[in-house]
């Protein structure tokens, strides 16, 4: 069993603080990858399925011989299956395209609020929880109003909110909203942009510092702020280098000069607006 440190969500389930993403890789690509990070240690996977790869990902998760109760596996719903009964059989869909019987985390991806159905899609997710289907279920990319409407017309606070979130996005206000509610954050893009975040001066300066690339740097800085964090790669040395962040600690000055790169920019699309279908 790998050394990542555990984060205990609000029904007392608990998560590893360092996961393995797989936005972006194509399903063929996924078996491997996910094959590449669980052998390196990795015990959360994150997928969802407009990525497309949950077969790739479940194959991968079948042939590693690992006990099923040693994974954590989250998948996440799509904007076009919002809505109680079809958030149901999305789900049933997910489940069967895994190759499992019940996911440890379950997500609706995202609010998509012009749409105006992501409370009766969480009511579909408390049901998922309560039938055992689900270990605990949660949220991405929710704003703090999107959240306090759950808040105020559902029964189940949820356990986490997987967000944009890195040194070049920082979003404090949620954060701290999450912390008062009991919410775990998540982190997506936990590296930003890729070369324009870790070609930063100072993250190079503190690299050095420590004897560490930028990337483990950030990733040190995610788990130090009490973040989950899901890194993707499909490099096995890059898979490898970011599991590789528990033996070194950032100091204050370390922590101070990351929090100096915030800026109000985005990588991804702002929840408000992104609402595909």
């Amino acid at each position: 069993m790998s050394s990542v440190p555990q984060v205990t969500l609000n029904n007392g389930v608990q998560m590893p603080q360092l996961g393995f993403g797989v936005w972006q890789v194509p399903d063929d690509q996924a078996e491997v990858a996910v094959g590449q990070a669980l052998a390196a240690g990795y015990r959360s996977i994150d997928t969802a399925a407009i990525y497309g790869n949950e077969e790739g990902t479940g194959r991968a998760l079948a042939s590693s011989g690992l006990p099923r109760e040693e994974l954590f596996v989250t998948t996440k719903l799509w904007n076009t299956d919002h809505g109680h009964d079809k958030a149901l059989a999305a789900f049933d869909l997910s489940l069967s395209k895994l190759g499992l019987d019940y996911v440890d985390l379950y997500l609706i991806h995202w609010p998509a609020p012009a749409h105006d159905n992501y409370v009766e899609s969480w009511k579909a997710l408390e049901k998922i929880l309560a039938d055992g289907r689900a270990r605990a279920v949660g949220v991405s990319n929710f704003k703090p109003d999107h959240l306090r409407r759950l808040l105020d017309e559902t029964d189940i606070v949820p356990a986490l909110n997987q967000i944009e979130l890195h040194p070049n996005f920082q979003q404090a206000e949620s954060r701290a909203f999450h912390a008062e509610h009991g919410i775990v954050t998540e982190a997506w893009s936990p590296l930003g942009s890729g070369k324009g975040l870790l070609d930063d001066p100072e993250l190079a300066r503190i690299a050095a510092k420590h004897g560490r690339t930028p990337a483990q740097v950030v990733l040190r800085w995610h788990l130090q702020l009490d973040n989950v964090v899901i890194p993707k790669s499909v490099t096995p040395s890059r898979i490898t280098e970011n599991f590789d962040v528990f033996d070194f600690s950032l100091d204050a000055e370390d922590l101070a000069a990351i929090g100096a790169l915030d800026t109000p920019n985005r990588v991804g699309a702002d929840p408000d607006e992104a609402n595909w279908i």
